[in-house]
C-alpha cells in the first residue's frame, strides 16, 4: 500500500515496480499533482478508481492518505553486493542499525534519497521495514533507492569492508565531529544507531571511525532522522567536493 499524493506520483513516475491500481477519493479540490497522477497511470495503463472518501479512509493504513492510495507490488531487496556496484558513480550507502521508528525511518530515507545516497541497508529484526507510514512520511524516496534486507549489521560492515568502503557511525559522544572526518570519493557507508540506545557495542566496533554531528544547546542529542540527515547532506558535500 502507498499512501499520499507525492508518494503514489513518484510510484508511477518510477516504474520500477507494478502498480495493480490506483484509488483517488471523490470530490478532491482540483490539483495539478492529481492531474499527473492520472496522467501517469493512464501512461503506465493502470487502472484508476474514484471511491468514496469513507471507503478510502477505511481502506488506508496510514493517518492522512490525502486522497490517494496505490497498490503495488513490494519492493524488491537485493543482495549487499549489489548496493556495493550501483548504476554510476562511487557508492554511498546508509546502514540503518536499529531505527525503529517508521516516521524517523521515513524522513531518513528521503533526506538519503536527496542527498545521493544510492542505497540503504536495513536489519531484519529490531528495526522499522518498508511499511506504508514509511513510504509516506519518504515521500516517494524509496522508489529511487536500492534496499539490502540483512540478518546482522556487524557482518556487513565487515563485508563491506572487504569491498573498499570506510564507514562512519554516528554518536553522540564520539571524540571527533563529522565535520573534520577524512570523507574522502570512495565508497562510504554512514552508520546510523536507534532512537535511544544508538550504536550497539559491536556495530560500533565494526565501523572504521565513529563520529558526532557538534551541537551548541541544551538537548543531548538529535532525533536520528535528523542527525542522519544532517550526515548525509555533509558526506554528499564533502564528496562533491
Amino acid at each position: 500500500m502507498i499512501e499520499g499524493r507525492r508518494a503514489v506520483r513518484e510510484l508511477l513516475a518510477a516504474g520500477r515496480r507494478p502498480v495493480r491500481s490506483v484509488w483517488i477519493a471523490e470530490g478532491l479540490d482540483p490539483s495539478p499533482l492529481l492531474d499527473e497522477i492520472e496522467e501517469l497511470a493512464a501512461r503506465r495503463r493502470v487502472r484508476v478508481e474514484n471511491v468514496s472518501r469513507a471507503r478510502l479512509e477505511a481502506s488506508a493504513r496510514t493517518e492522512a492518505p490525502q486522497g490517494v492510495i496505490a497498490r503495488a507490488r513490494a519492493v524488491e531487496p537485493v543482495g549487499v553486493d549489489e548496493l556495493a556496484v550501483p548504476g554510476r558513480g562511487s557508492p554511498f550507502l546508509v546502514v540503518v542499525a536499529g531505527v525503529t521508528d517508521p516516521r524517523n525511518l521515513g524522513a531518513l530515507l528521503r533526506s538519503a534519497e536527496c542527498a545521493g545516497v544510492t542505497g540503504v541497508v536495513l536489519p531484519r529484526h529490531r528495526s522499522a521495514h518498508l511499511t506504508p507510514t514509511v513510504a509516506k512520511v519518504a515521500a516517494g524516496a524509496i522508489e529511487h533507492l536500492d534496499f539490502a534486507l540483512v540478518g546482522g549489521i556487524p557482518s556487513v560492515l565487515e563485508r563491506l569492508s572487504s569491498l573498499g568502503f570506510f564507514s562512519f557511525g554516528l554518536a553522540a559522544d564520539a571524540a571527533r565531529s563529522i565535520y573534520d572526518a577524512d570523507i574522502g570519493a570512495g565508497p562510504v557507508a554512514l552508520v546510523v544507531g536507534g532512537e535511544e540506545r544508538g550504536l550497539a557495542p559491536l556495530v560500533r566496533r565494526r565501523c572504521d571511525e565513529v563520529v558526532k554531528i557538534p551541537q551548541h544547546g541544551g538537548l543531548e542529542s538529535l532525533n536520528a532522522g535528523v542527525a542522519a540527515a544532517v550526515a548525509c547532506f555533509e558526506v554528499a558535500r564533502r564528496r562533491l567536493g
